[in-house]
């Protein structure tokens, strides 16, 4: 038997290759900080058409942590815009030895290989598993093989020992492991079994997240699914103002909207990012150095996932180009920024912030800072609508206007809103903060704030 190993980027990764029949070849890259295009100096980059985009995934063994995104994260062809967004990848519960994925591929194919992403800043992004194969043709085949079943009596055959982990203690960052054949193909196979382990048993976040698992059949193209693009289709890459932060923009599914993404759109995500940053600071807060937006067909208007990804609907904005597009999206780049979740682990009493601050905050910052001239969520927008039931906590344009009050009225240093923003951020909001901050609670800054915009209303 011959081992092949290829060590590449900034970390020595150890990677073992077994085979029973011919020269598996398993090559490691790792790059230290990471960007959205997941791209490497010898490992494909992930692609969107593979093998393993209609297979089912299935959990045979261990537990998906809630934190995670589900197994669907692992073909969806999409992966993270930064290193630590839960959301966007799968992994095994916390505290746990890992686990054990199937993955069907619906009918028996000639594989030509198999690669495997991960993202995070620590010791969850390096990668730790066994890959195993089987056609499913033989009688003690077991296709949902759990824990303490033995996979070689259970005809799966071991391909592959992957263990990327670096010796000096460097193991944040974004990984590329890819596994083939050196001579051919790595055979004809229906499913395959990651047997992963967790990383490390220091603390209990020692599993790994995993973005994207990729399986390329014998015949296909390119590995990658961005590889090919046509110019239309690549993502416009610019970043902010201040150099801090790179912006993707990918408009290869409306690309009508690509001119107006990059002239207009981009200049306004790129001068109010480095702005953003100054108005929404807290203790130990490092503001994400990468987002992407994706704009294409869909439902609503636009969503914020892992505090990174933006996903803005195209049907709709080519509806508002001229009216509400730009600060629709400005509103989704502070999301970017609050980033609220990422206060849990530093915090273990923290208190998710309500709903109304998430969004209330942006959309002060959209209608009062930005665009004050649309008066999109002040009386002049809420007198044709003096019958609506006003209340602070109405979320969006409502509680908007309700922070507009409480900082004319009492912000005399200009402060409130990052106060109101670090308190979200780290998990310890409470309503005592109106009353610490003004001397007057939430309920009667309510009745004061409704009686000055009836006030503004019939003006």
């Amino acid at each position: 038997m011959k081992k092949h190993i290829i060590i590449a980027s900034t970390a020595l990764v150890l990677v073992a290759a077994v085979s029973a029949r011919a020269e598996i070849k398993v090559t490691a890259d790792r790059n230290a900080e990471g960007t959205p295009k997941f791209k490497f100096e010898h490992v494909p980059l992930p692609s969107k058409t593979d093998a393993a985009a209609k297979a089912k995934f299935t959990i045979v063994d261990g537990e998906q942590d809630e934190n995670g995104g589900s197994v669907e994260k692992l073909n969806d062809g999409g992966v993270p815009s930064e290193a630590d967004e839960p959301a966007q990848n799968f992994f095994f519960n916390v505290g746990t030895e890992g686990g054990r994925l199937v993955v069907d591929l619906g009918s028996v194919i000639e594989i030509k290989r198999v690669n495997t992403y991960s993202w995070h800043p620590n010791t969850r992004g390096p990668q730790v598993y066994k890959l195993y194969a089987s056609d499913g043709k033989a009688e003690e085949f077991k296709a949902r093989p759990g824990h303490g079943t033995a996979l070689d009596k259970s005809r799966w055959k071991l391909l592959a020992k992957v263990d990327t982990r670096s010796k000096d203690g460097e193991n944040g960052g974004q990984y590329g492991v890819s596994i083939s054949d050196s001579e051919g193909n790595l055979g004809k196979y229906r499913y395959l079994l990651f047997d992963i382990s967790q990383t490390e048993t220091e603390d209990a976040f020692g599993n790994t997240f995993y973005s994207e698992i990729d399986v390329v059949s014998a015949g296909t193209a390119a590995d990658g699914g961005t590889e090919s693009a046509t110019a239309a289709d690549k993502p416009f890459i610019t970043h902010s103002a201040d150099g801090y932060c790179e912006i993707t923009i990918d408009t290869s599914k409306a690309t009508d909207l690509k001119e107006w993404a990059e002239q207009k759109l981009a200049p306004v995500l790129v001068e109010w990012y480095p702005k953003l940053v100054a108005m929404l600071p807290s203790d130990g807060y490092k503001a994400p150095t990468n987002f992407s937006v994706m704009i294409r067909p869909g439902e609503g208007v636009a969503a914020t996932g892992g505090g990174g990804r933006v996903t803005a609907n195209s049907t709709w904005l080519k509806r508002e180009l001229n009216r509400e597009a730009l600060g629709a999206l400005l509103h989704e780049e502070v999301h970017v920024v609050q980033r609220y979740g990422g206060g849990r682990r530093d915090n273990p009493d923290f208190k998710r912030p309500p709903g109304w601050l998430v969004e209330g905050i942006p959309d002060y910052i959209r209608w009062f800072l930005y665009e004050p001239q649309s008066h999109g969520a002040d009386a002049v927008f809420f007198k044709p609508r003096s019958n609506q039931k006003l209340n602070y906590d109405g979320r969006y344009r409502v509680t908007a206007n309700f922070l507009n009050y409480v900082v004319e009225k009492y912000d005399k240093d200009k402060n409130l809103i990052t106060k109101l923003n670090a308190a979200c951020r780290q998990g310890k909001y409470t309503d005592d903060f109106w009353k610490d901050f003004t001397g007057k609670t939430v309920a009667e800054l309510n009745d004061d704030w409704k009686a000055e915009l009836q006030k503004q209303m019939a003006d």
